[in-house]
């Protein structure tokens, strides 16, 4: 119909059924995924009859934030249909064009990444955000990474190392530096530091308390 012209509409099946239930004709749009069987039922004799607010809710959950964002970004229901969940529902990604909007947006895959390319995205991300390596056996990060996926492949700090030293070609330089705690605690620092486009970085590896003597 002519007024279901919001994007959000992309995400449900064209044709909604219509239904009676006690006297009450509804719309139920169902959900577009093909693993999802939720359809979000509109009453007719309503005023927010043409409401989408639960329909926004349930993309968002189903689908999730990004590709609702992108569809937000597209000029009309059928645009967000074709390039944004038809996309997805053919191979998994969003389209990445909407040139009337002159904007460029990061968008992500539904596909996860194989091992190669997570090794791949941990590498760039440590060395460009100067992450320690330890960071990928830290507990917030592996419950943040793994919860709903426990499988989910991680590779180790000592993988990430060699896999960053494999990657650079100039000379890695290493110091340390002890400090003491106000309340008495010793720590060490362990840092790399390399050249890399004529310029000097700085990187933090690990940071460690001190056993008591």
């Amino acid at each position: 119909m002519k007024e279901w012209t919001s994007p959000i509409y992309a995400f449900f099946e064209p044709k909604p059924l219509v239904k009676e239930q006690n006297g009450r004709h509804s719309h139920l749009f169902k959900c577009a995924s093909r693993s999802c069987k939720t359809t979000i039922r509109h009453y007719l004799d309503t005023k927010d009859a043409r409401s989408t607010g639960n329909m926004r809710k349930h993309a968002r959950k189903c689908w999730g934030d990004e590709p609702v964002s992108a569809a937000d970004d597209a000029k009309d229901v059928n645009e967000a249909h074709t390039k944004v969940v038809g996309g997805i529902l053919k191979n998994g990604k969003i389209t990445q064009s909407f040139e009337h909007k002159g904007k460029e947006r990061a968008t992500y895959s539904n596909i996860p990444h194989t091992c190669t390319e997570t090794r791949m995205e941990v590498v760039w991300w440590v060395s460009e955000s100067l992450r320690p390596f330890t960071i990928v056996g830290d507990q917030p990060f592996l419950s943040l990474m793994k919860t709903g996926r426990p499988n989910y492949y991680l590779p180790s700090e000592y993988t990430i190392s060699r896999d960053v030293r494999h990657d650079y070609n100039g000379c890695l330089n290493f110091t340390t530096d002890t400090w003491s705690s106000p309340n008495h605690h010793s720590f060490v620092a362990i840092c790399v530091h390399l050249e890399r486009n004529g310029s000097a970085l700085t990187m933090p590896l690990d940071v460690v308390e001190v056993a008591k003597a």
